[in-house]
């Protein structure tokens, strides 16, 4: 896998931080969620400009329409955050990625004009993606060549979603119709040969958001794909249906990556399994936060 410098593309999210050039946008990673807790107030004050951007969220509660406050009052969480003036920790109106965006659509404010123009251009790709499916692959080809993946490995990757798409299909014709059932069953397959669940291979690899795929090396996309293949021809052969049937067939397609990586790693002398991730930056001041119960979070903060 090669990799390269990772520049940010004009108008392209890599997260809602990377928005707001310049400014602070307090954060907090949810890791069993899978998403960002970003800081209200800190967004509002980077659209508006406004020295006092609590008042501001206030006023703006009182403005929006009933169906808006449901929306974002469902999503908004009271976490503590550091502030940027005294470092002291206070609690703060968080809203997740979603309710970010949703939030900036409510915003009347000159200086949010372009992330609406942003949003509305980002819906439109989506939609032509609908009638010509073709762009939507130019898309993810661009974006992996963007990041410095050869083609061989773009070529491989893809085919490695249709055949991820292959076990699924098993999957669905075993009993299978929820995307947390999606989740154990890759776990199990993972935990077998790996030791790991998906969640804790991405922390020993230090991403988060990103593709465990997308920042493992040869070998580990090798065993993944051999312990999935291993799965998908088992299931065919022993048809299980359920949860509880399929997860003994997934454990025993991720015993035989297992068996496979024990051996290799017995030639080799060493572990197959790498920190190794396709990132151009890290991760740093990990901590501990508290809602506003004071229940202490494994949410991690990233700067």
């Amino acid at each position: 896998m090669q990799k390269g410098k990772c520049p940010l593309e004009k108008n392209k999210l890599e997260t809602i931080s990377n928005l707001f050039e310049g400014k602070e946008i307090r954060s907090i990673w949810d890791s069993d969620k899978g998403d960002y807790y970003f800081s209200v107030v800190d967004i509002i004050s980077a659209l508006t400009g406004s020295s006092n951007p609590r008042n501001y969220w206030n006023t703006l509660k009182r403005r929006m329409t009933e169906e808006e406050k449901s929306e974002l009052y469902a999503k908004c969480v009271q976490l503590k955050m550091k502030s940027t003036k005294d470092g002291k920790s206070y609690l703060t109106d968080t809203l997740d990625t979603k309710g970010i965006l949703r939030l900036i659509e409510s915003i009347p404010s000159p200086n949010a004009e372009p992330f609406k123009l942003w949003l509305a251009e980002l819906g439109k790709e989506r939609i032509d993606e609908v009638f010509d499916p073709e762009l939507a692959v130019n898309r993810a080809v661009e974006y992996y060549r963007n990041r410095g993946y050869d083609d061989k490995w773009i070529k491989s990757r893809l085919t490695g979603i249709v055949d991820r798409f292959k076990l699924t299909d098993v999957w669905k014709e075993s009993g299978i119709t929820k995307n947390y059932e999606y989740g154990i069953l890759t776990n199990e397959i993972y935990q077998e040969w790996s030791g790991m669940k998906a969640s804790q291979y991405k922390e020993y690899k230090g991403i988060r958001k990103e593709s465990l795929r997308d920042n493992m090396t040869d070998m580990e996309i090798a065993l993944t794909d051999l312990g999935e293949i291993a799965t998908r021809e088992l299931a065919k052969e022993h048809k299980p249906y359920g949860l509880e049937e399929n997860k003994k067939v997934a454990k025993m397609g991720g015993h035989a990556a297992k068996v496979a990586r024990d051996d290799i790693e017995k030639n080799l002398g060493k572990t197959v399994i790498s920190r190794k991730n396709a990132l151009n930056y890290k991760y740093i001041n990990q901590e501990t936060l508290e809602d506003s119960k004071g229940k202490k979070l494994k949410n991690k903060e990233k700067t």
